[in-house]
């Protein structure tokens, strides 16, 4: 790794953390902090995030995610799909230290910036994984939670997410308003990925303004679907035939 690609100090500062901060990070406020700062340096830098978004760290991203945490089980496997920044994946494994999270994104310089992250914050329950979700289905052990943010429209963003869940597993995707919208013209798609019920509910309320919109999917007993569950066994019969 050049120094070219090292995590350097931010150009910019992020501003002090809103009171709602400490109230969600709690004893981890000093790296989410952190985690601030390099994305108003470095990621700013590498094209992560845009420098517009410096002076809305706090409230549009880092909280925002972090409270997403609410609409997770405990103890459970997480797949923070197309992570980029790491967003919400790095807030969440800041919360809830009882998550095993992978960040899942295909873009190498991405991917370095992440594992930088992961190890300055010493986030030992989270690691990093370069590809994208149809290219590992099959070698990827399937996890309780999906996780997204801002990657793509929900019916494209299931047909990526849902595949990698556990039977009975939910995809959990941070909206916008229109997440309403979004879900009901999504749900002749969602009907032919083996999902069960879906709901847009809200994380935050009363701790950040607005709350968070997240859209709720859960998958039945095979998630994707036929065509899924026979890529996943040709997938799983390759890895065997490799193995021997």
């Amino acid at each position: 790794m050049t120094s070219k690609d090292t995590v350097a100090e931010p150009a910019e500062q992020p501003g002090p953390p809103p009171e709602a901060a400490r109230r969600v990070f709690g004893d981890r406020l000093p790296d989410a902090e952190r985690y601030a700062e390099l994305l108003a340096g470095v990621g700013v830098q590498r094209g992560l995030i845009g420098p517009r978004e410096v002076p809305r760290i706090w409230e549009r991203h880092l909280l925002n995610c972090a409270v997403l945490g609410e609409a997770v089980p405990e103890g459970v496997t997480v797949c923070d799909v197309g992570s980029g920044a790491g967003l919400p994946g790095i807030p969440l494994a800041l919360v809830r230290p009882d998550l095993e999270i992978t960040l899942l994104e295909p873009l190498l310089r991405r991917t370095r910036f992440l594992e930088e992250v992961v190890e300055l914050l010493g986030l030992d329950h989270v690691s990093v994984l370069r590809g994208r979700a149809e290219e590992v289905l099959g070698t990827f052990t399937p996890v309780h939670v999906v996780t997204a943010r801002a990657v793509a429209p929900l019916d494209r963003l299931a047909g990526w997410g849902v595949p990698l869940l556990r039977p009975y597993g939910q995809m959990l995707a941070i909206k916008g308003d229109t997440a309403g919208e979004e879900l009901k013209s999504a749900r002749a798609a969602l009907g032919k990925l083996g999902v069960v019920g879906t709901e847009v509910l809200t994380a935050g309320t009363g701790v950040v303004d607005p709350p968070a919109t997240v859209v709720r999917v859960e998958a039945g007993e095979s998630p994707g679907g036929v065509r899924f569950a026979a890529k996943r066994a040709k997938a799983a019969r390759a890895g065997r035939r490799r193995r021997r």
